[in-house]
């Protein structure tokens, strides 16, 4: 019988002196008993190890997918805010054409790192064999692309000497593989606005030097972007001597408030102010839209497998009838046998909770790896940049979340193991005989 060593030890402590002490070494021995699989227990230890796996799948699906979630937001964030500037400061009144000066004022704004001026506008690019595409061409100073890092530090082939002559574009590296162009070649680009004549206004078209190719990481900057020297974008779009904006760059993007009135004041005239959270709005609530989503629909997985572990206690209840009656006939009490059902569930809880997180951790800290793997074993492109934006799949897993995923395994997990116990708990020793 499978209690008779746990009676025995029960037996020997009631010549000592009765013990009720909860979850004691007798209730221990018994639960890890109930755990150990049998033969005429085959169905019963099946659900317990669907249980166990479910719970694991479960809690390592909740870590992986949110700190992809996380690292996915870090990384977008980090991308469009080191390449875009906080805060856009636009005209109202009258052309930005004493940007130079504005530029030294914010830049004298304390949490102001950059003020950058910039010319902005689309065009449509072409390389060889007459290919085109869309661009977006951003006329900016020399001396300002060399402070922006997200740019200068990731040139990846050419330099910025031509760029700084004013004899030479940077392109994305994504825009001039699809064009075909390496640096030196010439990549053509046609301004709608043009020059205007008798007939109309015709396109500006000029063919420019490639001086330098960069790679940001991020698709849509490295497939769309060229940067221009300032005074060429200026003649290119009928801009003399004016800017479009300004952007600044802050310390810390979330003190954007606190700096409004700063700046404004620096200005000395009227001007209108645009965050980078009134730009990416839309986009950063659909992110958070979709990770919440994404964590209540992998809840039901760890769901279910908490039920399953209900199912299988309650089988278990219904096996051990008999080793009910006798614990209770040889004093055990009805808290006693609940505690003993209550561990027997619950170490199915802890255990796959934790087999989950190991596994979980050990996926987030090689996610870029199994990725490449699984693209090599199904020859196609999983997490495709032109789709996802990113070159690569990140994955920062944070602490606070990872917690709240094991409080709550652990909180359906016991939650689960309550109602079988209860019910094993309230058998007497007549009733418990009877299941048998």
């Amino acid at each position: 019988m499978a209690v008779s060593a746990a009676v025995e030890q029960q037996e020997n402590s009631f010549k000592a002196g009765p013990s009720s002490r909860p979850f004691s070494g007798f209730e221990r021995l018994v639960a890890w008993r109930y755990l150990r699989s049998r033969r005429k227990e085959a169905s019963i230890s099946v659900i317990a190890g669907f249980s166990l796996v479910g719970i694991m799948l479960g809690v390592a699906a909740l870590i992986i997918v949110m700190a992809v979630m996380n690292g996915f937001r870090a990384e977008l964030f980090k991308q469009i805010l080191g390449f875009n500037g906080h805060v856009v400061v636009q005209p109202i009144d009258s052309p930005l054409n004493d940007y130079a000066d504005l530029a030294k004022k914010f830049s004298a704004v304390p949490g102001v790192t950059m003020a950058l001026p910039l010319v902005e506008g689309e065009t449509l690019a072409s390389g060889r064999g007459g290919s085109g595409t869309g661009a977006l061409v951003r006329g900016i100073r020399s001396e300002d692309l060399t402070k922006l890092k997200s740019v200068s530090d990731h040139i990846v082939s050419g330099d910025m000497v031509g760029f700084a002559a004013g004899q030479g574009v940077l392109v994305g590296s994504r825009l001039a593989r699809q064009l075909g162009l390496t640096v030196g070649d010439q990549i053509t680009l046609t301004a709608p606005d043009g020059d205007v004549t008798p007939f109309g206004v015709n396109p500006r078209v000029k063919a420019y030097t490639i001086s330098g190719i960069f790679e940001v990481g991020m698709s849509e900057y490295d497939s769309s972007v060229v940067f221009m020297p300032l005074e060429e974008a200026q003649v290119f779009f009928n801009a003399e001597g004016i800017v479009e904006k300004i952007e600044l760059f802050i310390t810390n993007p979330d003190d954007v408030d606190d700096l409004r009135p700063k700046i404004e004041e620096a200005a000395g005239r009227q001007i209108f102010l645009t965050d980078w959270r009134q730009v990416n709005a839309t986009f950063f609530s659909a992110l958070q839209v979709e990770r919440n989503t994404m964590f209540m629909i992998l809840t039901l997985i760890v769901l279910v497998a908490a039920l399953n572990i209900i199912s299988g206690l309650i089988m278990l209840v219904k096996d051990k009838g008999s080793d009910i009656a006798i614990l209770r006939t040889m004093g055990a009490t009805s808290g006693a046998i609940m505690r003993i059902f209550f561990m027997t569930g619950a170490a199915i809880g802890v255990v796959g909770t934790l087999a989950g997180v190991i596994l979980g951790v050990l996926v987030c800290l090689n996610i870029e790896s199994i990725r490449q793997f699984f693209s090599w074993i199904s020859g196609t492109v999983i997490f495709n940049p032109e789709v996802y934006f990113l070159s690569k799949l990140p994955a920062q897993m944070n602490i606070g979340e990872t917690i709240s995923v094991i409080v709550m395994a652990l909180t359906l997990s016991f939650l689960a193991t309550i109602f079988p116990a209860w019910r094993a708990s309230r058998l007497d020793p007549v009733q418990a005989l009877r299941y048998e």
